[in-house]
């Protein structure tokens, strides 16, 4: 039998970003991950995801702390491993789109200030809501890797994954992600697809999945086989339900394979030994639900994530119409046919199912219509990959001609305006643009940091005044 070749499989570490956005609501700080990233560094990951998706609107948000100074100081801690960040397309780090000089401007800093690797998503997987942030990446040498939001649906076919696939590599896409949010992507459809996508382009491919359906290693395990490059794992005290799965096991799953990582377990448990008491902290404050560390596999029967369920839960619980949870569930998928089947992520999730629920709820479809659903249905998000249904279009945004263009065609140069109106606040160049994604919440912080700073200033001079006794 003929020796296979030795392809070392490589993993992107998520404890830092993905892992504790999943379990813990982004709340770890840069303080809780200082003290392991010297024995992180010595791991050998291809890259450790640390920046990006939530973490930005929760560092400023909920932990008062500075996202670009937490970049910064991770940086300078990480000197061998390669530093990612998750990107929401033309979104940034927000919910709206922005205009494209703000884009480029983010791309450049996030750079500058220590990111390697630059994860790019589309909620529609409208390809030109990422052109900007790709050649804004390529152009500061940035390693541009395009997520695609995997999905299922009649409309979501092999040709439909490789056909967007080849557009992403002319883009200039130095990678390709399959970014599967809900963990819909089961082992054998995992080999079809990369075989598929490994026959249509040369550039290599990584898997990101959530272990909410109780599949993702046995789906990690097929995608490899088939020739996955890169997979994304979390340190198991973090690891698992909604989260990744444990980096550890795949480590050891791998050991004395050709796909062998030759990563160190004694160090991995070493780096696991610190995370265990935060998780335990977790567990005890409630931070940490135990629900979401089980498999949900009505993921699967309903294709919604598993954040989406929760959401849909207490959204009911607050109308006092719990009693509608599985006529919700009935809907969702007819809303999301009506809106052009969308992949259901941030933020089309949340416009599907909360439209969903006003459904049920009004007792009449579309009766009432939140602003994001005629948004979606005015093109503003960009295209889907089927049409939208005609009769609902019409009931919700009645004759408002919808856009076909590139949304971000319609936004006017916004940085100048931007950087005029937090002037006052402005300490370093990178504060601009956390005004940019959350001006309220950015201001608040800008506000908190000034009062932090004056309180120090004046205790350093209350000590210089003070005469001691000889």
């Amino acid at each position: 039998m003929a020796e296979i070749e030795k392809r070392p499989v490589k993993i992107t570490e998520t404890i830092l970003r993905d892992a504790h956005q999943s379990l813990i609501a982004t709340r770890m700080t840069t303080e809780q991950m200082l003290p392991i990233i010297d024995k992180m560094d010595q791991v050998g990951y291809h890259s450790v995801e640390c920046w990006g998706g939530a973490t930005f609107d929760a560092s400023l948000r909920f932990l008062k702390e500075d996202p670009w100074e937490r970049l910064r100081k991770l940086r300078a801690g990480f000197k061998n491993t390669k530093l990612q960040m998750l990107f929401r397309g033309q979104n940034i780090l927000g919910y709206n789109h922005y205009a494209d000089d703000v884009v480029e401007y983010f791309v450049q800093k996030s750079i500058a200030n220590g990111i390697d690797i630059i994860r790019i998503f589309d909620c529609l997987n409208d390809i030109r809501n990422l052109e900007t942030a790709v050649k804004a990446a390529n152009k500061e040498k940035g390693h541009a890797q395009v997520a695609l939001c995997y999905t299922l649906g009649e409309a979501y076919t092999l040709d439909y994954w490789t056909n967007i696939a080849k557009k992403i590599e002319e883009m200039g896409a130095n990678s390709l992600c399959i970014k599967d949010m809900a963990g819909l992507l089961v082992p054998y459809k995992a080999e079809e697809l990369v075989k598929a996508l490994k026959s249509s382009v040369s550039i290599p491919i990584d898997l990101h999945t959530h272990y909410t359906s109780g599949v993702a290693s046995m789906t990690y395990m097929r995608a490899i086989e088939a020739g996955c490059d890169i997979i994304d794992t979390a340190m198991s005290p973090f690891a698992l339900g909604t989260s990744q799965p444990a980096t550890e096991v795949m480590v050891e799953t791998f050991r004395g394979t050709p796909y062998d990582t030759g990563y160190d377990q004694n160090l991995l448990a070493e780096i696991a030994d610190y995370f265990r008491p935060m998780k335990e902290e977790a567990l005890k404050s409630g931070l940490l639900n135990p629900k979401v560390l089980g498999v949900d596999i009505k993921t699967l029967m309903y294709q919604v994530p598993g954040g989406m369920l929760s959401n849909l839960v207490s959204q009911l619980k607050e109308m006092g119409k719990e009693d509608k949870y599985y006529e919700v569930l009935a809907e969702v998928p007819r809303v999301r046919k009506d809106f052009g089947e969308p992949p259901l992520v941030t933020p089309s999730s949340q416009i599907v199912g909360t439209q969903a629920v006003l459904n049920v709820v009004a007792g009449e479809r579309y009766k009432m219509v939140t602003k994001e659903t005629k948004k979606i249905l005015s093109g503003e998000f960009g295209q889907t990959v089927k049409p939208f249904n005609k009769e609902v279009q019409k009931k919700c945004i009645g004759d408002v001609e919808p856009i076909t263009c590139r949304p971000a065609d319609l936004i006017k140069p916004q940085l100048a305006q931007l950087e005029q109106e937090m002037a006052q606040y402005k300490q370093q160049d990178e504060d601009v643009l956390s005004y940019a994604l959350f001006p309220q919440v950015a201001t608040e912080f800008f506000q908190y940091r000034q009062a932090q700073q004056t309180k120090v200033d004046s205790t350093v001079a209350d000590t210089k005044n003070k005469t001691y006794p000889v």
